[in-house]
């Protein structure tokens, strides 16, 4: 019996149903390599995968899956100075092919020549990762096969490249996992290098508590699926594609490409949502050079847009309108559009005449713009200017919202797992993302 053949029986004993086992990567371990562990053992539920800091060689590839009860873990372990297991290179530094079920977290991850991370499972997590200079695609959830997906605690900066290739690209498959929910929270993304921050074309997204800063395009993009790249059962208007994006800062800056447009609802000319858009407390600020910007920039399909206590801001010189409207077909046939209690700068253009309760002046009273402190300052009119209570049009409710944010905006950093911070609650509440007592300050703002 060879060695690698005692090893892979030794591996499938250790890892049977019911007897998950931990699996060690790194020098002077069982295995050197994430590539030689996948080559020996076949991985079960509930098995962990324990990665020790260092560099490793990108173009990993996991091919099995765990259950919703036992998901599989493939951990990056921290050194005494912080260090992480770092993965570099390859065409995908690490690729989810067909693995379902499994948790990645802990790892640094760079330079996949086409993407960094590739996702074509469901119910994968990616947490505390960060995901750094990518030539192509940061992350990357197929159109096939992908389903549920969480990105959260994590920092993904410089990746993308021109105006196909992104940040971050999000997509399901919703023939083979109908319902499926990409959920995105306490993420620090940033410093495209091309396309857009988030370009997502999943079934519903819940965009919450993230930092967005400096796109090469938009900072966030949420439309429908691609028409042409489907499996066969799917059909325009199989389901509409919804989307919640709450308690964010969204950040227009880019120095890069001074590029007119921060969100882009409905589609892109390959695919249109049809869907409904829900923004709420969230602090949108313009501090880029493209004269005008435009806030919301509704394209193709679309159903309904609603926005609530959002604070949307120019402070570099230059025109700002609220929306932009010409490229959108209105999938009811009307146009549906609603929002109440927002802040926008007083000579803010294309403002929906469907909101109600806006307040506009020449600045928010922000505790320190210049330096990012977003918070509001004593006196600031976002202070208890909020609506409490942001419900949709009966004629055209958004499913399962979440009413008002609960959690607050990491500040430029990724926050580790654990210590997102609670809103304070308020009666009415502050608009915008942050409040005046968010105790991440107590040391001084980074």
């Amino acid at each position: 019996m060879s060695i690698r053949f005692r090893a892979v029986v030794l591996a499938l004993v250790l890892s049977a149903p019911g007897l998950a086992a931990d699996f060690h990567v790194g020098p002077g371990r069982p295995y050197a390599s994430l590539q030689a562990l996948t080559a020996a053992v076949v991985l079960q539920p509930g098995d962990r995968v324990l990665v020790d800091p260092g560099n490793y060689a990108g173009g990993v590839i996991l091919r099995q899956s765990g259950t919703a009860a036992a998901p599989i873990r493939v951990v990056g372990l921290r050194g005494g100075g912080g260090q992480r297991a770092v993965l570099s290179g390859g065409g995908n530094s690490i690729e989810f092919r067909r693995a379902d079920h499994v948790v990645l977290e802990g790892f640094e991850i760079t330079g996949g020549t086409s993407r960094c991370v590739f996702v074509n499972a469901r119910d994968v997590v990616l947490r505390d990762l960060l995901v750094r200079d990518c030539p192509g695609q940061g992350i990357l959830s197929s159109d096939l096969y992908s389903g549920n997906l969480t990105l959260e605690y994590s920092e993904i900066r410089n990746a993308g490249a021109g105006s196909s290739q992104h940040a971050l690209y999000i997509q399901s498959d919703e023939v083979s996992n109908p319902g499926s929910v990409f959920r995105m929270r306490f993420n620090y993304v940033h410093s495209g290098n091309g396309g857009n921050l988030l370009k997502s074309r999943h079934e519903r997204n819940e965009i919450h508590y993230n930092w967005f800063e400096g796109a090469w395009f938009h900072e966030i993009e949420l439309i429908g699926p691609d028409q042409f790249t489907q499996l066969p059962g799917w059909s325009v208007g199989l389901v509409r594609e919804d989307s919640e994006v709450l308690g964010n800062v969204i950040v227009h800056s880019s120095p890069l490409n001074p590029f007119g447009a921060v969100i882009r609802l409905g589609g892109d000319g390959t695919g249109e949502s049809r869907g409904r858009y829900r923004l709420v407390n969230n602090t949108i600020v313009v501090t880029g050079s493209s004269n005008p910007t435009t806030v919301l920039r509704l394209f193709e399909g679309i159903e309904s847009v609603e926005a609530h206590n959002n604070v949307i801001w120019r402070s570099s010189p230059g025109e700002l309108r609220i929306e932009r409207t010409v490229e959108a077909v209105w999938a009811a046939g009307a146009r549906r559009v609603a929002g109440s209690n927002n802040w926008i700068n007083a000579a803010a253009t294309v403002v929906p005449p469907e909101w109600t309760g806006t307040l506009a002046g020449g600045a928010p009273g922000f505790a320190a713009a210049g330096s990012h402190d977003y918070r509001p300052a004593p006196g600031s009119a976002l202070l208890a200017a909020g609506n409490g209570n942001p419900a949709s049009p009966p004629a055209w409710p958004f499913p399962a919202p979440t009413a008002l944010p609960q959690f607050l905006p990491p500040q430029r950093a990724a926050l580790a797992p654990g210590a997102e911070r609670p809103r304070p609650g308020q009666v009415p509440p502050t608009i915008g993302a942050m409040v005046d007592s968010d105790p991440l300050f107590a040391d001084g703002f980074q």
